[in-house]
């Protein structure tokens, strides 16, 4: 697999953990208000650090580090990351794993085998407008929703969380979404913010801080929803 990035501190990324963040390079999604540009476009992906100099790394920190956030890019894309998954494991380290859903089965398979300690799930939108939300003319949402209700029916720590972006979402979209998820643990609405890294941001803004709070307290009839990054 192709890893892309680390950065080696995180009081944020793993909740309740002092953590490292691994940035695995590719995506299946082409979200226009990705931040991540340079890790889903390959003709923009940098110099890998290879698997070797991360497990270096992480022998060094053990005792320092509580936990490895993995993150993308979509890491779920690389078939190999049990593998790295076991690696990391096998040092003493908790990990995060953050994920499109897009791959229920290899979710399955790392939650089975407790590789993961806790899942940071994608909700991009409310399914009507889940396409245009990832960039796409068309999308199947049968993926998604397969990993929506591992998680939902599973016992690993999970949040489903959603980047809340002037353009793409309403307070309705919002509410659609709410419904789509009602019972999870944790949905947290994250402030879109523009930086040199977003994929395509004409016509995308971010809504205030009011607003943010307003969407989380209509959404709070389904699920237990919290806004974050403001």
């Amino acid at each position: 697999m192709r890893i892309a990035g680390l950065q080696k501190l995180t009081l944020l990324d793993f909740p309740g953990k002092v953590a490292c963040t691994v940035f695995t390079a590719g995506c299946n999604f082409r979200c226009p208000f990705c931040q991540n540009a340079s890790l889903v476009l390959p003709e923009r992906f940098g110099q890998p650090i290879s698997e070797g100099e991360l497990l270096s790394f992480l022998r060094k920190r053990q005792g320092v580090l509580d936990g490895v956030a993995i993150t993308g890019g979509e890491p779920m894309l690389h078939s190999d990351l049990p593998d790295l998954l076991r690696s990391i494991r096998a040092l003493g380290f908790q990990i995060k794993l953050d994920t499109n859903g897009s791959f229920p089965d290899r979710l399955s398979a790392v939650l089975e085998e407790g590789l993961v300690d806790y899942v940071a799930m994608d909700i991009k939108n409310a399914p009507e407008l889940y396409a245009k939300t990832v960039g796409l003319n068309a999308l199947d949402l049968s993926a998604i929703d397969r990993s929506r209700k591992i998680l939902m029916e599973g016992n690993t720590e999970y949040e489903f969380r959603t980047t809340v972006v002037k353009g793409l979402h309403t307070a309705e979209s919002l509410l659609n979404a709410a419904r789509w998820i009602e019972g999870a643990k944790a949905w947290f609405l994250q402030q879109y913010r523009a930086s040199g890294e977003i994929l395509c941001a004409s016509g995308l803004d971010s809504f205030d801080e009011k607003d943010m709070h307003a969407f989380a307290a209509a959404a709070e009839v389904f699920v237990p929803t919290h806004v974050r990054g403001l």
